[in-house]
């Protein structure tokens, strides 16, 4: 996707511009939006067709990111949004009535995601409310956005979108929508932006009682433990996680939403507390006494590790609707997680003689750490390494572990066995450099947010692992990828099976074959212009790994198929 020049001025380009195109001086509704969007750094708007945002952003030099599909859309958005920690605007548009009714889909995930997009369909014509059949966004919405508002007069605009942009960079990141009716985003007046001011992000902190009790009761504690959950990146306070942890010497494990929040090649990481994880996570969750979750919203989910009932547990996080929503919590706060963590440094610092003490236990603790992952890793290198033809899909995530560096890697996977069999094993080495999840989890969702972390980061090597099912559901998105200049890795491994749903539909399976699929998908994306291959041998896997990374390399999108085994054995599910 090219992305024209712009001056160093953007804001007052984009009211100048937008004004030359209006005949009598003044300013069309969506003339209005595309100018504030381009003041708030917005670079390129994501949408599907008719969207007058589409064309008015043009005008003042936005390049547009037509998708296939108003679902994917939304999920570049969402990994564009999660990528960039909410720093940059993820904007989606698209048209009222079917659009709007395709996009439902992408927004509950990015509400159960908790990414910070801003989502501005059109709306039809003002006096059509409330007439059936007619879908109206800001009705159907409201239970999977932060907040749900329509447009009703031009004049309005400037102040909507302050509304809309100051709740996205403020509070719990979630999806934020404004529906703006077609008649009205046709309609001119004579708006003066030079008045408009960009909102800003607050940061709180906790009150000092607050931070001297958690900070007390992880220096009593014999065995604290911290979760790192998604708000953590969010803050971006990776680096704070980690000195706090250090300083207290407590061992971390994430979240599936939150890793890559701490390093996970770091002596204190424990990997990823979902319904899948290493052998690390059980040993030390077992034997914590107090829980310190950090940015999360402790929501309980089947493809996320439950906390035990008998730990003393601690929650901070930016929105006061997850304080002991799921769990009992002995101390919640609400505050930014780096805010917080700063504050309790700085307060744990104090006592010196108590940190002094930690010293030994910290250096024991990675000792411990270090033995339990290697044992893990010894029970399960059979299966990683494993010759099996079909091959075994441990087999692919050893191998994309070897072929990527996790400096300048960007991973996700699909929902399911992908999920599963890639993220106990996959070392995630820098904040954003994995997009996990773990709440919804809705089929096809990885492939768009690869093409958002793409968008964000041209600069890394961007690889999605999905199942055959999740690539039929956004599948011809494909061309996306290839269209709009986002090279990244798609790799699909193929058994031929809905993996896993012959356990909750034997009868079916048995008489009728419900859990079999069929295809071939590596001629699906040369096809749509990108490199395609089939791998059915394991000595054939590294070098085709190589060849598509080339290809991603050059600047074409790749996708990889290969032939896999169905694999029900799961880390922390399946003693190896």
């Amino acid at each position: 996707m090219r992305r024209p020049e712009t001056n160093a001025d953007g804001a007052s380009a984009a009211i100048t511009d937008a004004a030359a195109v209006a005949r009598d001086g003044s300013l069309k509704g969506a003339q209005i939006v595309a100018a504030i969007l381009k003041r708030e750094g917005m670079k390129q708007i994501i949408g599907f067709p008719h969207s007058e945002l589409l064309e008015a952003s043009a005008e003042i030099d936005i390049p547009p990111v037509i998708t296939r599909t108003q679902r994917v859309a939304v999920n570049i958005a969402e990994g564009y949004a999660r990528v960039t920690a909410g720093r940059e605007l993820a904007v989606v548009t698209v048209q009222y009535g079917p659009g709007v009714e395709s996009s439902f889909g992408g927004i509950a995930q990015a509400y159960n995601d908790r990414a910070p997009v801003l989502f501005l369909p059109t709306g039809y014509p003002r006096g059509h409310e409330a007439v059936a059949p007619n879908f109206e966004a800001r009705r159907n919405f409201r239970n999977v956005t932060k907040w749900c508002e329509a447009a009703t007069r031009v004049q309005d605009l400037p102040k909507l979108m302050h509304s809309a942009i100051s709740r996205l960079r403020n509070g719990a990141p979630s999806p934020v929508l404004l529906e703006l009716p077609v008649d009205l985003l046709a309609e001119s007046h004579d708006a003066d932006l030079q008045d408009y001011r960009r909102p800003r992000r607050s940061v709180p902190q906790a009150g000092a009682e607050e931070i001297g009790e958690l900070v007390d009761t992880l220096l009593r504690a014999e065995n604290p433990l911290i979760l790192a959950g998604q708000g953590v990146l969010s803050a971006q306070a990776s680096a704070e996680l980690t000195q706090f942890a250090e300083i207290l010497g407590i061992p971390v494990m994430t979240t599936p939403n939150g890793k890559s929040a701490f390093p996970e090649n770091h002596p204190l990481s424990l990997g990823t507390a979902g319904r899948a994880r290493p052998a690390t996570v059980d040993h030390f969750l077992a034997k914590a006494d107090v829980v310190l979750a950090i940015g999360s919203s402790l929501t309980r989910s089947h493809y996320i590790l439950p906390i035990p009932g008998d730990k003393t547990l601690l929650q901070i996080t930016i929105d006061e609707a997850d304080l002991g929503k799921d769990y009992p919590v002995a101390l919640g706060v609400v505050g930014d997680a780096r805010s917080v963590l700063l504050q309790m440094r700085d307060r744990a610092l104090e006592d010196r003689t108590a940190i002094e003490r930690l010293r030994p236990r910290t250096a024991a603790l990675a000792r411990e750490i270090h033995g339990v992952q290697a044992e893990f890793m010894r029970r399960w290198m059979p299966f990683l390494t494993s010759d099996a033809v079909p091959l075994s899909p441990y087999r692919l995530v050893w191998e994309v572990m070897n072929a990527v560096d996790p400096e300048r890697t960007i991973v996700t996977h699909d929902a399911g066995n992908p999920r599963d069999q890639f993220c106990p094993f996959y070392r995630a080495v820098k904040p954003g450099s994995y997009i996990g999840w773990g709440k919804t989890t809705q089929l096809g969702s990885g492939l768009g947010f690869a093409m958002g972390a793409r968008l964000a980061r041209p600069d890394a090597t961007v690889v999605n692992i999905m199942g055959e099912s999740a690539f039929g559901m956004v599948g011809i998105d494909f061309e996306t990828a290839t269209r709009c200049n986002l090279p990244i890795l798609t790799i699909v491994m193929r058994n031929n099976v809905l993996g896993g749903y012959a356990a909750s539909m034997p009868i079916a399976t048995r008489k009728f074959g419900a859990n079999r699929m069929s295809g071939e998908y590596a001629p699906i994306a040369r096809a749509l212009g990108g490199h395609g291959e089939c791998v059915a041998q394991p000595a054939e896997l590294r070098p085709a790994l190589r060849r598509c990374l080339d290809h991603v390399g050059a600047g074409q999108a790749a996708l990889l198929e290969v032939i896999t085994h169905e694999e029900g054995r799961l880390p922390g599910l399946y003693e190896a």
